[in-house]
């Protein structure tokens, strides 16, 4: 376990820093806090796995394209390129804007699909892969709307503070009433995102779309546009899915 828990170490070290790729066994050994000698074992067994690889002249260290193997085949085993994908590229003409997909990942979301506006210059770029709190955006509390109550409860008692929980529960439940989530200046100041939530064939939720957009100057006509496309959207992919609601 201890050889386990070491290798994902390494994993989110060469990970988080997309402006830094590539690490030495130094910064490697800094960043885990681990001796030297006992990185360069694990370097050299990640390296047979394909976990990392080592460029032959720098020495330095990143990841392997075993995780990228890994990806697309999870990838894959989603619905993404046969019934989500396509919807999200409808409405990101329709919006001119970027489409999410979120899926929960027990306190937080991993955003686990992005296609930007090709015409829209100004975006709001939120990486793959990136996760965020569920408190936080349209898109995760339209996901904490609509999960079982009992487990939504238990998210908000972790990560909400306990003088905002009866103002945010009552969001919740005008989020599910309505069907869809709203939010301003969240996570980026000027930024606004709007989403609707995804069920499948059992009607459990596996996540959320989302419009994510610059809020300067936007009308109210457009907000109601927005709201109107991700609502309509979520619906027809939950149907596509087998979700019967």
């Amino acid at each position: 376990m201890q050889t386990i828990d070491r290798a994902m170490q390494v994993t989110e070290a060469l990970s988080k820093n997309q402006d830094k790729m590539w690490l030495s066994i130094t910064d490697l050994s800094k960043e885990c806090d681990l001796p030297a000698s006992t990185m360069h074992r694990l370097l050299q067994a990640m390296k047979k796995h394909g976990l990392v690889q080592q460029d032959p002249n720098s020495k330095l260290y990143s990841l392997g394209n075993t995780w990228l193997e890994f990806g697309l085949k999870l990838y894959d085993s989603f619905d993404f390129v046969t019934l989500i994908r396509p919807e999200m590229e409808k409405l990101m003409l329709d919006a001119e804007e970027s489409i999410y997909f979120s899926k929960p990942i027990g306190l937080e979301s991993i955003v686990a699909e992005r296609i930007d506006c090709p015409t829209n210059n100004i975006r709001i770029y939120d990486q793959l892969g990136i996760r965020i709190p569920m408190n936080v955006g349209a898109a995760n509390k339209v996901i904490l709307a609509h999960i079982p109550k009992e487990e939504m409860l238990n998210i908000v008692n972790s990560l909400v503070e306990e003088k905002e929980k009866e103002s945010f529960l009552y969001t919740m439940q005008m989020t599910k009433v309505q069907g869809y989530s709203i939010s301003h200046d969240e996570r980026t100041e000027g930024t606004s995102s709007v989403a609707a939530p995804i069920f499948n064939q059992w009607n459990d939720l596996i996540g959320s779309i989302s419009i994510g957009y610059v809020n300067f100057n936007v009308t109210q006509e457009r907000h109601n546009f927005l709201i109107h496309k991700v609502i309509e959207t979520g619906k027809r992919v939950s149907a596509k899915l087998g979700a019967r609601r």
